[in-house]
């Protein structure tokens, strides 16, 4: 049964909540805790809101909120906006506008020329996620030009689609410089976006192109040559792994992967 907040705490979460939907995030999960527990974890955030907002809560106050918790904060505060319109294309648009000039993280202020958000069909049956924009990208403002996305767009052919027919982004939207792997800060922050695409989209199938991709998306940690081509449910999707298109660039040998992985692809589409 819920149980009410101290107004105080209930107050610094509802700030804290609305910081976080202004940077785009909007989902929040909890571990449930026994009984037992609940004194130590409440009175930690307690102390990390009083610490972060400069505020001081009396010792009445931790007392009480130290047996006290609120089930349904999250969920009533929370309300992502792209969820008041049925309409793909107006919630995509709405995340975009959400994500504006973005300044989140310190890729911003590292030499990326623009946001390289997402393109394609937001009513597909496939969408591709990969890791973040190139040079080609951050200049064209599109996931998936350069010379990765020739390859990417050739296996898509191969399939018997269209580049239009499926959506493309990828786990951060700004180019790290160098094209170095993104650092777990800045996926951490920009991933929420991500996610809110992929809870628009609904595809059928979602294919994470590398180790990155799946590390986010998926949670798994392992080598990506070792778990290439397997289902996993996502959500109200399935998700499959394989290797990044610029794994096979450099190692051109192992485009076999790609094919054989782009063969399962096709096949789960097939499938009605």
């Amino acid at each position: 049964m819920p149980r009410t907040l101290d107004p105080e705490l209930r107050r610094a979460l509802v700030a804290r909540i609305r910081y976080y939907n202004e940077m785009g995030i909007y989902d929040f999960y909890r571990q449930p805790v026994s009984e037992s527990t609940i004194s130590v974890s409440v009175a930690a955030a307690v102390a990390e809101i009083q610490s972060e907002s400069g505020e001081e809560m009396s010792p009445r106050n931790t007392a009480v909120v130290a047996t006290q918790v609120e089930e349904d904060i999250f969920e009533a505060l929370a309300p992502r906006p792209e969820q008041r319109v049925s309409d793909p294309v107006k919630a995509l648009k709405i995340i975009r506008e959400d994500l504006g000039d973005c300044t989140r993280c310190p890729l911003h202020e590292q030499g990326r020329k623009q946001i390289v958000f997402g393109v394609g069909n937001p009513t597909t049956d496939l969408m591709f996620v990969g890791e973040g924009p190139g040079a080609d990208e951050d200049e064209q403002g599109e996931p998936f030009v350069g010379r990765a996305g020739q390859l990417l767009n050739n296996m898509i052919k191969a399939m018997g689609i269209t580049r239009e027919q499926i959506y493309i982004a990828n786990i951060v939207k700004c180019r790290p410089p160098g094209n170095r792997t993104p650092e777990k800060d800045e996926i951490e922050t920009c991933s929420p976006f991500l996610f809110r695409q992929l809870e628009t989209i609904q595809p059928r199938l979602i294919c994470c192109l590398g180790a990155p991709a799946v590390k986010t998306v998926l949670g798994i940690k392992e080598g990506i040559t070792k778990i290439h081509g397997q289902f996993y449910d996502f959500a109200h999707s399935k998700a499959l792994t394989t290797v990044h298109p610029a794994y096979v660039l450099r190692n051109p040998r192992e485009e076999k992967i790609l094919r054989e992985d782009f063969e399962k692809i096709r096949e789960f589409l097939n499938r009605k």
